[in-house]
């Protein structure tokens, strides 16, 4: 996943970049980062600081959401996962039980939710 956001954070860099008509070094002075750490930076090779990221998004004006990723219609869906997954009012136990399920595949989950119809009709025996 970080490989993923790095990514995504050094396209919308460069793209913002581009548009203002800056260049690497203008960027990088103006945020107080070395070139060649930016130039990594846009090419997805290293994720910036939350520091770096603020003061990006400031000289980029540009939106540290869009930088992330964020800005979409709708949340990525590794997020919605998450979200889905991670409810801290859901019990250890629950929680732990949808982390096991989310990488199946849809013929494994099918079988997998028949399985707990089973367990649920003979528990109401």
């Amino acid at each position: 996943m970080n490989e993923e956001l790095a990514i995504t954070v050094g396209t919308a860099a460069r793209e913002a970049r581009e548009r203002q008509g800056l260049t690497q070094g203008d960027v990088a002075s103006q945020v107080g980062i070395a070139m060649e750490v930016y130039s990594r930076m846009e090419r997805g090779r290293v994720l910036p600081s939350s520091t770096t990221l603020r003061r990006l998004s400031m000289v980029l004006r540009i939106r540290a959401d869009t930088l992330l990723g964020l800005d979409g219609p709708t949340p990525p869906q590794e997020a919605r996962t998450l979200a889905l997954a991670d409810r801290e009012e859901d019990p250890p136990t629950l929680r732990r039980l949808v982390r096991a399920l989310r990488p199946l595949d849809e013929e494994d989950l099918k079988a997998m939710g028949l399985i707990i119809q089973g367990a649920l009709a003979l528990r109401e025996r």
